[in-house]
């Protein structure tokens, strides 16, 4: 293993790509001064990308911020490494859409993970899960084990809880100005959800990144209840490089900005608005729904079994 050659290639990522330039140049600053004390003189791959992670993340906290190690052979490229993982738990996670089941009155539990996966390979999957989950009276979408994903699906899930095109987010790069932004859209394939019949989100602790974005979004819209825990905090876009066969220097290379609040939930994540331990989230969030489609009567031919479930 050649340390330097990978402290010196990742110096270089950090400060061609960092989103936030300042910090990257105090990031090249502390990698050298490590690397020449012998703070790196470790044994394996896995010890020094632990290592350089935790100095990484040591000026703001970026968690995306990461030297990361992979046990498997990764192929030289950027973003291989992650593609490789997505391609492995694609299939195995029925193309993002584990769970979905009816549960009493009428509510559907709709799980997605283990992440939100690259909108040309999860639109067929998330659309016929929503144009099942679109007869349901509410909707619990479960993201206490998504760690992340693509913000065109992210667009692509909210597409499906709005009735009108709606501005989600917008990108900002290393110079602080828009480079992209996502809205959802006004045709979907398959059958709408809608806007109107309620909507809760469940996280945990371990929500992160792109799954954070999809409950931030729907929160600042007033478009979802979330219940669950507060999530992990990962606000930045990032790529990820090669620089050793086993690791990948993941780096941050825009910012989000929500177009209601003005700012994101990096480092903080998003609070919710239900505070309960992610194992009960989803029991507290079915009662919820129940008791909100109780409120709301009408002529629902559900109605007499949501009552049945609440109050039996």
């Amino acid at each position: 293993m050649d340390t330097r050659a990978i402290i010196d290639r990742t110096r270089e990522l950090l400060v061609e790509h960092y989103v936030f330039p300042d910090v990257a140049e105090k990031l090249d600053a502390l990698l050298a001064a490590r690397l020449a004390s012998g703070a790196y003189e470790v044994a394996s791959p896995e010890e020094l990308g632990a290592v350089v992670t935790a100095d990484l993340q040591s000026v703001n906290g970026d968690r995306h911020l990461r030297l990361k190690f992979h046990a498997d052979e990764v192929p030289d490229g950027d973003d291989s490494a992650v593609m490789q993982q997505v391609a492995r738990e694609f299939d195995l996670s029925l193309g993002g859409v584990p769970q979905l089941r009816r549960l009493a009155g009428g509510v559907v539990h709709l799980e997605l993970a283990p992440s939100l996966f690259p909108v040309e390979w999860a639109a067929e999957g998330i659309t016929a899960a929503f144009t099942l989950a679109s007869r349901g009276e509410a909707l619990i979408i479960d993201l206490r084990g998504n760690t992340g994903g693509d913000p065109e699906t992210v667009a692509l899930v909210c597409t499906h809880l709005l009735d009108e095109a709606t501005h989600l987010n917008t990108m900002h790069d290393r110079a602080g100005e828009a480079s992209r932004q996502f809205w959802s859209q006004t045709h979907v394939p398959g059958r709408r959800f809608g806007g109107s019949k309620p909507v809760y989100v469940l996280t945990s602790g371990k929500t992160f990144s792109g799954a954070e974005e999809l409950a931030y979004d729907l929160q600042q819209l007033r478009r979802a209840t979330i219940v669950g825990e507060r999530t992990g905090g990962g606000a930045h876009p990032r790529r990820g490089f090669t620089v050793h066969p086993h690791l990948e220097a993941t780096i941050p290379t825009a910012r989000a900005v929500n177009p209601v609040s003005g700012t994101n939930w990096e480092l903080v994540g998003v609070a919710p608005d239900i505070d309960v331990p992610a194992a009960d989230a989803l029991d507290r969030a079915h009662r919820e729904a129940l008791a909100e489609l109780d409120r709301r009567g009408g002529d629902s031919p559900a109605l007499a079994e949501v009552r049945a479930a609440l109050h039996g």
